[in-house]
């Protein structure tokens, strides 16, 4: 089970189908595992916290990822996504907003699911991973240098 909670207004003003985006780029992710996740589709001040909080870190970032302890399952954890810096990126990389959140909820679908990205040879193998997912839903691969 995918929850899906909006708690920013911008996501639906910029994307009206936003759950419907966060849905099949989940489930794409989570292919036929098992488990339940939630996504809060939130703003910068609110991911800022919680990157503080959680990360010693007092800046927003695009999304944060809070695996569920293994004694949770079938809770895999809980995604946080902030409008603004998803926003900001998305025209700063020549996206669209729908991409690059599709792009977003696979990464952090794939932490949920153990994946990381802490060396050159983890984060290859993840961005592998997400260009194979995201091709399935017919998402550009996110790593192409912008092309003018």
């Amino acid at each position: 089970m995918i929850e899906i909670e909006v708690e920013a207004e911008a996501w639906t003003g910029a994307l009206p189908d936003v759950e419907a985006i966060v849905e099949r780029a989940a489930q794409a992710a989570l292919g036929t595992g098992e488990g339940d996740i939630v996504v809060l589709l939130t703003d910068d001040a609110a991911v800022r916290e919680l990157n503080g909080r959680f990360r010693d870190k007092d800046r927003p970032t695009n999304v944060l990822s809070f695996p569920a302890p293994e004694n949770a399952f079938p809770h895999l954890g809980d995604i946080v996504l902030a409008y603004g810096v998803c926003a900001t990126e998305a025209e700063a990389q020549g996206k669209t907003l729908a991409d690059h959140l599709s792009h977003l909820v696979v990464h952090g679908v794939l932490h949920l699911l153990g994946r990381d990205h802490e060396d050159d040879a983890e984060a290859e193998e993840m961005e592998a991973e997400e260009r194979e997912i995201l091709a399935q839903i017919g998402v550009a691969d996110p790593y192409l240098e912008k092309q003018d």
